[in-house]
């Protein structure tokens, strides 16, 4: 097995397990020999609920449900899960890390994430983008419109939107 990179970081809040969740850990495993997989703890969930104004699954159920992921596809003992307060968890720290692997949606924290390393003197990380994963209508599969009733898991559509 030769992975690009010894560590990489990805992290979310993984609620409502989806497609686009799957893709992107599985680039993620694509590309690291160990992943370091920051899991959104219940109060960080809860300033992002605010801001996406729906209902987030427990840190429990969304831990489980990423577990059982990593599990039936091999990755367990590859897999490091840490807990995030913030949107940073250990990517300021100095040696523990070599690339970030985010969404397009979340590639600005990638790039807030490399400022501060810079701040700090440490050198920037390899931000690997994986793009949105789109539903059947081509818009992106997200939480949010899962929560909507819009579309299931995998992006089938599950109710047509009135302009």
């Amino acid at each position: 097995m030769n992975k690009k990179f010894k560590a990489v970081a990805v992290g979310g809040t993984f609620d409502e397990f989806h497609k686009g969740h799957r893709i992107l850990l599985m680039k993620a495993f694509e590309v690291g020999e160990k992943v370091l997989v920051g899991l959104s703890s219940d109060k960080f969930a809860e300033k992002l609920r605010r801001q996406k104004n729906h209902f987030i699954e427990c840190y429990e159920k969304r831990l489980a449900e990423l577990k059982e992921f990593l599990r039936q596809n091999g990755f367990l003992e590859r897999a490091e899960i840490i807990t995030l307060d913030d949107p940073y968890g250990i990517t300021l720290s100095h040696g523990c890390l070599n690339a970030l692997v985010v969404s397009r949606e979340t590639e600005y924290m990638a790039q807030e994430i490399n400022k501060q390393r810079e701040k700090k003197g440490l050198k920037p990380l390899k931000i690997i983008i994986v793009e949105m994963v789109p539903a059947e209508n081509c818009f992106p599969i997200s939480t949010t419109r899962i929560r909507r009733g819009e579309i299931d898991r995998e992006g089938h559509l599950l109710k047509m939107l009135v302009n």
